[in-house]
């Protein structure tokens, strides 16, 4: 009896510190493959919103990740300023342009750089011109709902007609 209950003691210890090195990988994650980069190179893209786009999110450009987001600040104007830090190597032309896209329904935001073709190049420090600022799913969705109940509506006012 002794013995069953240092297995299960064991096991039970065993199980808990694996829940806790996979708690810590999925969360820490992003903060250890971000230090991982080590060349990388500045550049600017102002957003009108960047709802759930935060420090450490891949910047991805072809679905692969080339850099990460770095800080994020408000202009004068009250526009997202955010910095993406962009692996060395990499040159993006300076007619390029990055949006902010969702992964899944409600999964994590990341910013993605659709390349241009000019033969010019965005230097350490510029700034993307084009930019397309994040979505919010809830409102999206209430646009959706909103306008079903119009068209429904719509339908029952032309029903009662006839």
């Amino acid at each position: 009896m002794k013995n069953d209950a240092k297995r299960d003691t064991l096991v039970g210890g065993l199980v808990f510190f694996f829940f806790a090195v996979l708690l810590m990988v999925s969360y820490g994650g992003k903060q250890m493959a971000s230090k991982a980069s080590v060349g990388t190179y500045p550049i600017r893209a102002v957003f009108s919103r960047v709802d759930g786009l935060f420090k450490g999110d891949e910047v991805r450009l072809g679905g692969i990740r080339m850099g990460t987001v770095g800080q994020q600040l408000l202009d004068k104007n009250f526009r997202a300023v955010v910095t993406l830090n962009m692996n060395d190597g990499l040159k993006i032309p300076v007619d390029s342009a990055a949006a902010i896209h969702t992964d899944g329904l409600f999964g994590s935001k990341f910013v993605v750089i659709d390349p241009g073709g000019a033969e010019k190049m965005l230097a350490a420090g510029d700034e993307i011109e084009y930019t397309q600022g994040s979505v919010v799913v809830s409102e999206l969705l209430s646009l959706i709902i909103d306008e079903g109940k119009a068209k429904k509506a719509k339908q029952n006012t032309q029903q009662g007609r006839n």
